[in-house]
């Protein structure tokens, strides 16, 4: 029998994981060589939570978080949840162009951000967008372009113009006193939503998905009890926390189970996600698939050795069933997981089981999770299909989001009259309940686990002046899944080069987009109607380009 629902806040989640597991490991960041137990973490996570509202934050304050996985992230994740905060994950490898939308769109009064990740300067960047933050005094800004945005915090040792330090939050949070904190924290409810999540959008911009605590800790719960992680578990989490697979299958997994959060590095590297495995005793590991395949490929894999690692979640994009026979073989996962979903479901909706035959777990991507609802339909009718037919994924439950922020008319496209979320991911379904993903009625691109909207880099393209119009599409690729390629037309009399249409969008939209292929083309295949027919660009490409190794690998 599954478990109840867990139907509480996060703030209240880890005050009671702190007096079950007080003195047990919480976090451990192995490359900033920092180690919380579950009371030290809470008491980390309050101080950062006083010194928010000592800032006045308030309850339903939209805070936004560009950084890394560091440490302050996850603390950041609760702390802002305690006071009702709502955070706002921007992804790492957004640069001025998406992060400019993202500040407007979402209504951000507080920005946390480091000072940067491989080629982006966070700090330039934000100066670049906002030249009158050098002369603001620290939580004082007005800017007329982003209205809400008071105040800048930078997470790091150096004092920036115009930004307060992460570590003014302890020294202002003083002023406040537990009282208030728990006045504050037991003002909210399970049904409050704490965190926007931004998915890349079909019409070209970014949807901010609201998700409650209900929405995460209950998902979080059911993926624990999927992997049947106990307060002895230790889970290594080379994933990135802006995405769910961070912040609700990894860091608010191991919460709402006792179990300890490891955490590599800031940013994923297979030699640093291996040592991190071997040195904390780690019994879990999460990745996508790509993010094994350059584990278990690393020259100095062998060196290595895992004898407590048994679980973990493969997911993200489609999963080789190559490389997870290699992770229960190689690795000893021998009760690794597929998990399927999308943020808008908070975001599992299903998962295999650890004592799923091996069959199952490298051919499905499981069932539904518990108090979870899965069908499938015909996407034309909307009648529900038999047993081994394709057609789309629905979904209806406590896990599906609130709601699109500010949009109501996608929202209403995406959950019907009936409460039932359209994945847009075609499936077939067996008598057991288990799913296979056989496509997409989206036009979507997954690489290496972010998803992409060819809409979105469009209509950046269509901003190039030589540009007359382009067509965005995936391609098959054997160590991302999927690879971006667009098809250019250019205006009368112009040239270019692929490599000058990817200089064009270097800087301005975040790296996995820039297309890695680049071809020129008088007319797009199309219908008789005129529609644009983007699976036999996809076909023509594969042929063009010999990707036909690639787009063979069997996915679960």
């Amino acid at each position: 029998m599954a478990e109840e629902l867990l139907d509480l806040t996060l703030g209240d989640l880890l005050d009671r994981q702190a007096e079950r597991f007080g003195s047990r490991d919480a976090l451990v960041h192995v490359e900033h060589g920092i180690r919380y137990t579950y009371a030290e973490f809470r008491d980390e996570c309050n101080r950062v939570a006083k010194g928010l509202l000592a800032l006045g934050v308030q309850k339903g304050d939209h805070i936004g978080i560009w950084a890394t996985n560091y440490p302050e992230w996850i603390i950041a994740q609760f702390a802002t949840a305690k006071i009702g905060a709502i955070l706002v994950t921007v992804n790492p490898s957004y640069r001025t162009h998406e992060l400019d939308y993202i500040l407007r769109q979402s209504d951000t009064s507080t920005l946390l951000l480091i000072d940067s990740y491989r080629t982006s300067d966070y700090v330039g960047m934000i100066n670049e967008l906002i030249p009158e933050l050098k002369d603001a005094e620290p939580g004082q800004l007005h800017v007329a372009k982003y209205p809400k945005l008071q105040r800048v915090i930078f997470i790091g040792s150096e004092r920036h113009a115009g930004m307060l330090q992460w570590s003014d939050l302890a020294s202002l949070g003083a002023q406040i006193t537990d009282d208030k904190l728990r006045g504050q924290q037991g003002g909210c409810g399970p049904g409050d939503v704490i965190n926007i999540q931004y998915t890349s959008g079909t019409t070209g911009f970014p949807k901010g998905v609201q998700l409650t605590h209900t929405n995460v800790v209950g998902d979080a719960s059911y993926i624990a009890e999927c992997m049947r992680l106990t307060e002895h578990d230790r889970l290594c989490i080379p994933v990135p926390f802006y995405h769910c697979f961070g912040c609700v299958l990894g860091t608010l997994c191991c919460v709402t189970r006792g179990a300890a959060m490891i955490i590599p590095a800031e940013y994923f590297d297979p030699i640093k996600t291996l040592y991190a495995t071997q040195q904390e005793h780690c019994t879990a590991l999460h990745g996508v698939p790509t993010m094994f395949i350059a584990e278990l490929q690393h020259p100095d894999f062998d060196r290595f050795s895992f004898p407590e690692l048994r679980t973990g979640i493969m997911a993200g994009s489609p999963c080789p069933i190559e490389v997870m026979k290699q992770v229960v073989e190689r690795m000893g996962a021998k009760e690794i997981t597929i998990a399927y979903g999308q943020t808008e479901s908070s975001p599992v909706i299903t998962q295999t089981r650890t004592d799923d035959p091996i069959e199952l777990r490298v051919s499905t991507v499981g069932r539904a999770l518990p108090h979870v609802e899965v069908k499938i339909v015909d996407p034309e009718t909307g009648a529900d299909v038999t047993l081994g037919t394709q057609g789309e994924l629905c979904t209806r439950g406590f896990h599906v989001m609130k709601g699109y922020y500010n949009m109501p008319e996608a929202t209403a496209k995406a959950i019907d009259a009936d409460g039932w979320l359209h994945t847009g991911d075609l499936a077939t379904m067996d008598e057991h309940g288990y799913c296979k993903i056989t496509g997409r009625l989206k036009d979507m691109i997954i690489r290496g686990g972010e998803n992409i909207y060819p809409r979105e880099i469009e209509e950046f393209l269509y901003t190039n002046a030589k540009i007359a119009d382009v067509q965005v599409i995936g391609v098959p690729d054997l160590k991302y899944g999927e690879e971006v390629m667009a098809w250019v037309k250019l205006k009368d009399g112009q040239t270019a080069t692929p490599e000058e249409i990817r200089d064009f969008c270097r800087g301005k939209i975040a790296h996995f987009k820039v297309p890695r292929y680049v071809t020129f083309v008088d007319e797009f295949p199309m219908t008789v109607t005129g529609k644009i027919q983007k699976y036999k660009m996809r076909e023509t490409a594969i042929d063009q380009l010999d990707l036909h190794t690639a787009a063979n690998v069997a996915t679960a």
